[in-house]
Formats: C-alpha cells, sequence, structure tokens
C-alpha cells in the first residue's frame, strides 16, 4: 500500500476522536435520516450525483447489526476487522476484499487504531460497465453483480477474495484508491474501467474466495467448478464433490440460473475459445480440443450459432480491428 494513501486513511476522523473522548458512540445521524432504522443510506455518505465514494472504516467502537441500500466493498489497508455477515464470522486480513450486497446483515467488531480499513460506497448502477465487462460467461461475480443490480433481491450475500498475494489486483485497488482520495479528475467512466478490470482479474481467483453459505452458494460453487474443469467436467462429478442428489443439483441450477448445467458449460468453453481465437496462434483443431470439443465439426457449428461467423472469420476480424 503506497504509504501517502495509508497515512490519509490513518488519521483519526472526527467521529472517532468523539468515540475516543466517551462523547458518542455512533452517530446514526451520519448515517441515515432515521435514527431508529438500521439501514445505512447511500444518500447520507456520497456527495450530490456521485454514485461510487470512500470512506475510512470507523474504529474502535462496535458497529452494531446494519443493513445498507448500497453495495459496499471492504478493502483491508493494514491490520484485520472482523465482520459478521448474516451470522457468519470473517476476519478481513492485510490486502483482502469483502463484497457485500444490499439486505446483507452486517456487524463489525472494534478495530485498533492499527486496523486500516477503507469502505467503497458504490450505487449499484455503477456497476453497469463491469456486467459488459465481465462478458457472457456465468461467474460468481457476475451473479452477485446482477443480484446487486436487481435490488440484491436474491440476498447473495457476500464475497471474500482472500487475494493479498495477487500483485495485479492489488495494483487496481491502489488505482481505484489514488483516485477516489485525491479527488482527481478521473472520469466516472475511468473509475468503472478499474472496477471492470478488477473484477475480471479477480475471476482468475475464485481459488481464492469464500461465500454466503446459503442456497445461492450453490451457483458460486457450479461457477467455480466450471471455471477450472470447463474442458472435462461433469454434472455427475460436481454432484458427487458436493454430495448432492443428480437430478436435484441439475433442477437448482435450472431454478437459480435459468440456464441448464449444459448450457452454462458451453457459454463457458465457447468464450475461452472466443478468447484464445483473439489472443494466440493455436490452431482451430487445437483450441477445440483445448476447450473440451473434440468434434471440430460440432465446434465449428455451435461456435458459428453464438458468434454469427466461422472461427476462422472471427479470428480475422478479430486480428484486423487491432
Amino acid at each position: 500500500m503506497n504509504e501517502q494513501i495509508l497515512k490519509k486513511l490513518s488519521i483519526i476522523t472526527n467521529e472517532e476522536q468523539a468515540i475516543l473522548s466517551g462523547e458518542a458512540d455512533i452517530d446514526r445521524s451520519l448515517y441515515t435520516t432515521d435514527i431508529n432504522s438500521d439501514i445505512i443510506q447511500g444518500k447520507r455518505l456520497l456527495d450530490y450525483n456521485r454514485i461510487i465514494t470512500i470512506r475510512p472504516h470507523t474504529r474502535f467502537v462496535h458497529f452494531p447489526k446494519h443493513s445498507h441500500d448500497y453495495v459496499e466493498v471492504v478493502y483491508m489497508c493494514d491490520g484485520t476487522t472482523t465482520h459478521i455477515v448474516n451470522g457468519v464470522t470473517i476476519t478481513l486480513k492485510k490486502g483482502e476484499l469483502l463484497f457485500l450486497s444490499q439486505n446483507v446483515e452486517h456487524e463489525v467488531l472494534p478495530a485498533r487504531e492499527s486496523d486500516i480499513a477503507v469502505n467503497f460506497i458504490i450505487l449499484p448502477q455503477f456497476f453497469n460497465t463491469t456486467v459488459s465487462m465481465l462478458g457472457e460467461s456465468e461467474s460468481p461475480l457476475k451473479a452477485f453483480v446482477i443480484d446487486c443490480l436487481n435490488d440484491g433481491k436474491n440476498k447473495s450475500g457476500y464475497l471474500h477474495f482472500m487475494v493479498s498475494d495477487v500483485l495485479p489486483i492489488q495494483n487496481l485497488i491502489e488505482n481505484l484508491l489514488y483516485a477516489l482520495i485525491s479527488d482527481t479528475q478521473t472520469s466516472q467512466v475511468t473509475n468503472q474501467s478499474t472496477m471492470g478490470l478488477l473484477f475480471l482479474n479477480l475471476l482468475e481467483h475464485t481459488d481464492k474466495l469464500a461465500y454466503s453459505e446459503n442456497v445461492d452458494a450453490i451457483v458460486i460453487q457450479v461457477m467455480s467448478y466450471i471455471e477450472a474443469n470447463y474442458k472435462s467436467g461433469s454434472l455427475q462429478e460436481l454432484a458427487n464433490s458436493l454430495h448432492y442428489d443428480f437430478y436435484w443439483l441439475s433442477r437448482e441450477i435450472k431454478r437459480q440460473t435459468g440456464k441448464t448445467y449444459t448450457q452454462i458449460l458451453q457459454e463457458k468453453r465457447l468464450n475461452q475459445s472466443a478468447f484464445l481465437l483473439a489472443n494466440t496462434d493455436m490452431k482451430i483443431y487445437d483450441i477445440s480440443e483445448s476447450v473440451g470439443y473434440e468434434n471440430i465439426s460440432y465446434f465449428h457449428r455451435i461456435f458459428t450459432d453464438k458468434y454469427g461467423v466461422s472461427p476462422k472469420k472471427y479470428r480475422d476480424r478479430q486480428n484486423t480491428s487491432q
């Protein structure tokens, strides 16, 4: 973490000073227009016409159970903080990220002066660019974002990424922090693009992801499995590994995503093949085989159905546009 950024985030705020002096506990008027409500309002934390901001996490005090009408992303700059999310205790360590959807129940235990966390306060529409950057493939992050855009109605809960050792992710977070802390003239589009790049990098590290232990977690388990096993994985193998009945799991995937396991798997395979066509010199047959299709004719047909052109024409178009 850049020392200049960390120094700014470490400054004891007026709110924290009042807490330390015993003059006040949590000042609810800072967070909501209804002091009897447990819902923190984005409009109390965001400047007019802004859809993203950051604020240092308030230390030295127990933040009681609450929810948000916005999306919150907590980044741990230094030290640790302890969060209770939907009854699950999460210890957030230096360099880790915690994504919280609207409606999730959130509680935070007191932090020390050396425990420096920053909260990203984000209105759902900020993620419009992110969704388009994530493309058509299904993933835990995309499912989370889509739920947030839908006001968190599915209560997707949280995503906890333990990515302190992943330098590209740390650099992107630092870039976003710098732009928001220094209040530069960085455009909203630039910040949205940075968030989209952050999500694309997080997609590569679902092995470092912990998530809500609820029914919706099944979707995350399925997507994570497909990300790692799209070439040869099967629904039967997944059902066995999760100790679910094959037919129940099949129906549950369809119920929660609107798609069958086979449809989700095919989307991942075709998206991966499109990436390889655009970014490598691999032969088309080798690409077909690498994503799980040994029948090259079948691969050509389904690829053309999805993209409207053959794999060769798709590659030629990508090369021409670069």
